[in-house]
């Protein structure tokens, strides 16, 4: 048994796949036949040996002694993690305790490898506490040139809004995108990643449908203001300051005093690129009241790290960014393993949740969305849309990808006519559901 002290459920063990692939092949894994040499040890590890093509059966090991960030190690040549035998052993350990027994000794494959581990991170800590001071000095002149590439891309965006605007926003549609992909890499030479992908979506907007020189003229406008306010960021309050430092896509630091609380996990979803994929976790505090998002980043070919599956409850601090009005926060110290818990996040009717973003976009007047939990609403069709409606008769549109996708199918079925709590995060487009509860006693089900 791993420290969490129960076995995970399927749902949580398929989280961790790096792709729909993954997750097919490692579910095809989930049975005895293949494996032999299997056991679990009380250090929160999985190992087992998994028949393949060849004449030596492949090594596969998961640490779990830190549940929200398990590790991997399998002797097959792929370049995925977790690959699909590490997926297939998790699989099975969670099905099948007698498949892959508690309280065992591991082999020495297995120990060699943990050993490597543990020593390798006893020398990271050391090195990070020994090392003395940094050379704050090179860090300031490094941080200094890149607000001066910063300061000299801004300006050429600023002159090119302009441009735009003057010769009329028809010109960006007979343009096409190839002149905002120029701009964009533009801003990335100038080490300016949020105005590039602001700038990429400008690109997006003329294609966009009936209406689009409105949005394009609204997202100009708020693209302006974040590049005015980079420029005049000495004469910004400290918090504005630093969320025009954040959006323009400067680094900041997780430096704000830890907060200790139960935290419940209302949903777990990736979004991904070519080069990166996001996972992003939205969690709420039992005792302080406080949402938070959790972010964590996978290079292509591996799911990110953090896995913090919906409905779980973790006692631990986070230490948030900062900024005005911002939400994302780092995961601290854990003082109990991740559980599954009984706690629901209190709702809004629809009208609080649109007075919420309001609100929210006083201090981050370029936020999309905020995370907001609904109270007793009930899906129900409109002009060929859905909307979450409740008692007072106020609705939200439902958009975003779980609109068109099973999720929402999920959601529409456990509804089944009768009010539930939805939570999921409400903007200018509408609102994107991600988890639901039911009206009495059960566990939260993600829509996405």
């Amino acid at each position: 048994m791993t420290q969490q002290g129960v076995r995970w459920s399927a749902e949580q063990v398929l989280a961790l796949a790096p792709d729909a692939a993954s997750r097919k092949a490692g579910s095809k894994l989930a049975a005895p036949g293949p494996w032999s040499g299997t056991g679990c040890g009380d250090e929160g590890t999985v190992w087992g040996l998994c028949k393949g093509s060849g004449s030596k059966p492949y090594q596969t090991i998961v640490d779990m002694a830190d549940p929200s960030a398990p590790a991997y190690k399998c002797s097959c040549p792929s370049r995925k993690f977790p690959c699909k035998h590490a997926l297939g052993l998790l699989l099975l350990w969670a099905a099948d305790p007698a498949a892959v027994p508690a309280g065992q000794e591991p082999p020495d494959w297995t120990r060699q490898w943990l050993d490597g581990r543990r020593q390798r991170a006893e020398r990271k800590e050391a090195a990070s506490s020994g090392g003395g001071t940094a050379d704050a000095e090179a860090a300031q002149k490094r941080a200094e040139r890149r607000a001066q590439r910063i300061d000299a891309g801004a300006g050429e965006l600023e002159r090119r809004l302009t441009d735009l605007l003057r010769s009329g926003l028809a010109g960006a549609e007979q343009a096409g995108y190839a002149l905002w992909e120029e701009t964009a890499a533009r801003m990335v030479d100038a080490q300016a990643p949020g105005l590039a992908a602001r700038v990429r979506e400008l690109g997006a907007i003329p294609g966009s449908g009936p209406g689009w020189p409105v949005r394009l003229l609204e997202e100009c406008a708020l693209l302006h203001t974040l590049v005015q306010g980079w420029l005049r960021r000495d004469r910004l309050p400290e918090e504005l300051a630093a969320t025009v430092r954040s959006r323009v896509g400067l680094p900041g630091s997780a430096d704000g005093p830890p907060v200790r609380d139960r935290w419940l996990v209302l949903a777990q979803y990736d979004t991904a690129d070519a080069r990166l994929t996001t996972r992003r976790i939205w969690v709420h505090g039992e005792e302080t009241g406080r949402t938070a998002l959790l972010l964590s980043y996978g290079a292509a070919g591996r799911a990110p790290e953090l896995v913090l599956p919906t409905g779980l409850v973790l006692d631990a601090e986070l230490s948030p960014y900062p900024g005005g009005g911002q939400l994302r926060a780092a995961l601290g110290k854990q003082f109990a393993a991740p559980a599954p818990g009984a706690l629901r996040p209190p709702g809004l009717t629809a009208a609080g949740a649109a007075a919420r973003y309001g609100d929210a976009l006083r201090d981050d007047p370029w936020l999309d969305a905020v995370p907001v939990t609904l109270e007793a609403v009930t899906p129900v069709p409109h002009d060929g849309r859905w909307q979450l409606a409740d008692a007072a008769g106020e609705a939200l549109p439902v958009t975003g990808p779980a609109c068109a996708g099973p999720g929402f199918w999920r959601l529409v079925s456990l509804s089944g006519g009768v009010p539930l709590r939805v939570f999921g995060e409400y903007g200018h487009r509408g609102f994107t559901p991600l988890t639901a509860w039911p009206a009495g006693p059960g566990e939260a089900v993600a829509v996405r």
